[in-house]
């Protein structure tokens, strides 16, 4: 037996004014779950407390909690002390009782084909739906989905349902428009509900961007999506150029230094090549002063990702075959990124002969020379698809502590992705707005990011400067050798 401190949310809307947090202290055996808390809480300390559970073996979604701000299901998370434990961020029916009927609700049921005219599913059929079949209609994505803050979004397991029944040859109906109106094209992309789904369903590429495939083949995809494929399709890159680019002001081949640690190949990424060119010289300069020899393949193109997020599919392979063909002539075992959209889509949507590495992953790993501490509190904010994409947490944090203070907030979308910053400008800025939000919050003097379109969008809400790591790490090594320049006089 071990004894457990925690903390539980406690709130009867009949009765209170506002929710209270209230500290229990419990025996339990090791192992216990969270479930097993709040049993031993109910049965010997306070019956009045209000919690949902059915199965207790991880099948049914009843018992769907937070633990420390995280869903998780309550039957399979493992207690710990001093953890908090609430409701998911939904309407609360008691204490612990999330209100979930009015999503079960919303979601879509299979509408049957006339007799004579159905089919069984084939195999195929069958292999594609069995990715989405799995929903135990816990709600976990629905509490998490920033869009569904600021949209009327039916949200990601509505999505997912979506998909599962147009794959269904025993389905009749055409979900592409419902799900259109549902708020399809509001998804950012951001990944947060595949992160905390019990089933790991992959709800934004199972689900919403093959829905978005279809809703283009049937003509919804919104305009300046459409003229975003058209530039990718004449100029290879999916921004406009206004300046000279990042690869018109570097060398092919960047030598370290001193001596070569290591060799990679740069995929540089639309946005640091075209319109934020000085964050991608700066990180040279980093890459130079740790030993590691940077090639910059000319022929490369945009990755394809604003393409694949909206459901334009038709020119990625094409895109694909450059790119690979680009790196893969000159031999390099190794490419980095820079852009985590660009990262992602290389680690998950293409199938490389090479490893794909983030910039962070790289320095991380090879280490860097420390640079001077800088007299700053900074935030960092985690791009969607660096931290939920590539699963890139602790690589940026390593290398920020090094040169400023780093005060920590919610990791959640600053609404530049999925192509909603482009189609859905006012859903965007509203989370750009919540983000400013947070931003304040922490007293920071700065915020630090590591990837192009979240220094973008979240640079227009927030009166605070925003740079990438890259950046504050090269400022770290000029006030270094500022000072080493000072002591030698």
């Amino acid at each position: 037996m071990k004894e457990l401190h925690v903390t539980v949310q406690r709130f009867d809307p009949e009765k209170d004014a506002e929710p209270q947090f209230v500290p229990y202290t419990v025996s339990v055996n090791d192992g216990a779950r969270v479930l097993h808390v709040l049993h031993a809480i109910h049965d010997t300390l306070d019956a009045t407390l209000a919690y949902r559970y059915c199965c207790s073996s991880g099948q049914c979604g009843s018992c769907a909690v937070r633990v420390n701000g995280e869903p998780v299901l309550a039957c399979m998370a493992e207690a710990a002390d001093g953890m908090i434990i609430a409701p998911l961020n939904l309407p609360v029916k008691k204490d612990l009782v999330a209100d979930i009927l009015p999503k079960i609700r919303e979601i879509a049921s299979l509408v049957p084909a006339e007799h004579g005219t159905e089919r069984l599913p084939v195999k195929a059929e069958i292999d594609e739906i069995k990715p989405l079949r799995d929903c135990i209609e816990c709600m976990a994505c629905v509490s998490v989905c920033p869009a569904m803050d600021v949209t009327k979004f039916l949200g990601p397991t509505a999505m997912r349902q979506e998909m599962r029944l147009a794959l269904d040859p025993r389905d009749s109906k055409n979900r592409v428009p419902d799900a259109v109106r549902d708020g399809l094209f509001t998804c950012t992309s951001c990944q947060a509900c595949f992160k905390v789904c019990p089933k790991k369903i992959r709800i934004p590429g199972k689900a919403i961007e093959k829905l978005r495939a279809l809703a283009n083949k049937q003509g919804f995809t919104f305009p300046r999506h459409r003229e975003v494929e058209a530039l990718i399709k004449e100029t290879g890159r999916s921004v406009v150029r206004t300046a000279p680019t990042f690869m018109e002001q570097s060398g092919f081949i960047i030598e370290p230094d001193g001596p070569v640690r290591a060799t990679v190949g740069f995929f540089v990424g639309c946005m640091y090549n075209l319109r934020q060119q000085q964050s991608a010289l700066d990180a040279m300069e980093i890459l130079k002063r740790n030993g590691i020899r940077v090639i910059i393949p000319r022929d490369q193109v945009c990755c394809g990702s604003p393409l694949i997020r909206t459901g334009q599919l038709d020119y990625v392979d094409t895109l694909r075959k450059r790119n690979i063909d680009a790196f893969r002539t000159r031999r390099l075992d190794t490419v980095m990124t820079m852009c985590a959209g660009c990262g992602s889509t290389l680690k998950h949507d293409y199938a490389t002969p090479f490893k794909v590495m983030d910039i962070n992953e790289v320095l991380a790993n090879y280490g860097i020379e420390p640079p001077a501490k800088l007299p700053l509190k900074a935030t960092y904010h985690d791009p969607c698809h660096l931290l939920r994409g590539q699963d890139i947490r602790e690589e940026p944090r390593q290398l920020i502590r090094q040169v400023v203070d780093l005060v920590e907030m919610p990791s959640i979308c600053c609404g530049s992705g999925g192509g909603v910053k482009s189609g859905l400008p006012d859903e965007a800025a509203a989370l750009g707005e919540k983000r400013r939000e947070e931003i304040k919050k922490t007293g920071a003097d700065l915020v630090i990011t590591s990837c192009p379109f979240c220094e973008f969008h979240i640079a227009s809400h927030s009166d605070k400067p925003v740079k990438n790591i890259m950046t504050v790490l090269l400022e770290g090594y000029r006030e270094k050798d500022r000072l080493a320049g000072k002591e030698k006089e």
